[in-house]
């Protein structure tokens, strides 16, 4: 199958496109690289054999993308494109709900265009908000998450259910993963944001390798084991491979909801503590006032996306943080 992958030279974006060819697709990837690097693509065709095809664009230029979709031949689209920090959004709520909600509706309008029906999206956790109840469930409560992103998550989320009430022909699959950590093992891929990292796992090693003085570790006072706050992480070639799995459903209407983490929560302590622990590298931090948009804790039931279409996260903490480091160190000072 061939398969759109807008955001495709991203961070899961690009760990995607490599599931995708390793499990039989053709991914086309679409970028518009305000977060990413071009040398992706050629890193992804060390990896898989074949370097795909990549076109520079924006989601938001429906013309284009209706355009690509017919002479690219794709029958799916697998969605990632979107600005995705949590601390950005509250100051910049504008900016976060014209790409995020905007470009998914300008995507939508172009898959109806060129005929194509069937989506993977990309969401989030963020979508629950503070948590009633943990682990937690697909079926938990929605409608308040603690940020702009998470909100905009939501958005696109409901847009797709009205989507698919209007027009019961699409195929829909909403993908609520956690916290993405990690790299590819080879270390060719891995998390590389433009400017300073908002996430926890790229200061973790830029701290590691001497780029940044120390960590800061936002609060020390939440309801928690150690009083920092607890997040569920999940490998990112686990979500790559979670989204590869929903395409078993890519010529079935209908829609579907998801969650995509380890059903374990850590927190940033212990993170810490795991990463000494695989790199033998102890991490110095500081402790920093809460950041406005962040809930105590998260973690996932992912019992649903197992029984249904047959993925478990296979590599646990210690991995993601021996692929980060590794992913670091053949990084440098790129992107600094």
């Amino acid at each position: 199958m061939r398969i759109l992958v807008t955001g495709g030279t991203g961070f899961v974006g690009s760990h995607a496109a490599v599931a995708l060819a390793e499990a039989g697709h053709v991914p086309v990837l679409l970028d518009n690289l305000a977060n990413s690097q071009v040398s992706v693509v050629e890193r992804i065709g060390e990896i898989t054999g074949t370097v795909p095809v990549f076109v520079e664009g924006d989601i938001r230029d429906s013309a284009a993308v209706a355009e690509l979709l017919r002479d690219e031949e794709c029958e799916a689209v697998m969605h990632f494109a979107a600005l995705k920090s949590v601390e950005q959004s509250v100051a910049q709520p504008l900016v976060y709900y014209e790409n995020n909600v905007g470009g998914t509706r300008v995507l939508l309008e172009a898959m109806s265009r060129a005929g194509v029906r069937s989506l993977v999206f990309s969401s989030s956790a963020t979508v629950y908000g503070e948590p009633e109840a943990l682990p937690l469930r697909e079926d938990a409560s929605l409608g308040d998450p603690a940020n702009p992103y998470g909100a905009t998550k939501l958005f696109c989320e409901r847009i797709l259910l009205d989507l698919f009430r209007s027009d019961p022909s699409w195929s829909l699959v909403m993908l609520r993963y956690f916290n993405p950590v990690g790299a590819h093992p080879s270390g060719l891929i891995g998390e590389d944001p433009r400017g300073e990292p908002t996430n926890l796992m790229p200061l973790v090693t830029q701290v590691a390798a001497g780029l940044r003085p120390v960590l800061r570790v936002f609060g020390d006072d939440y309801p928690t084991r150690d009083g920092t706050p607890i997040r569920d992480y999940v490998h990112v070639m686990d979500v790559a491979e979670g989204h590869a799995a929903a395409l078993a459903l890519a010529d079935q209407p209908g829609a579907w909801v998801y969650n995509l983490g380890t059903g374990i929560g850590s927190t940033v302590l212990e993170v810490l503590g795991k990463f000494k622990a695989s790199t033998g590298i102890e991490v110095p931090y500081q402790i920093a006032p809460r950041r406005a948009g962040d809930v105590a804790a998260t973690w996932a039931d992912c019992s649903k996306v197992e029984s249904e279409l047959g993925w478990k996260a296979r590599l646990d903490l210690g991995d993601m943080c021996t692929d980060a480091w590794r992913w670091q160190q053949e990084l440098g000072t790129a992107g600094l």
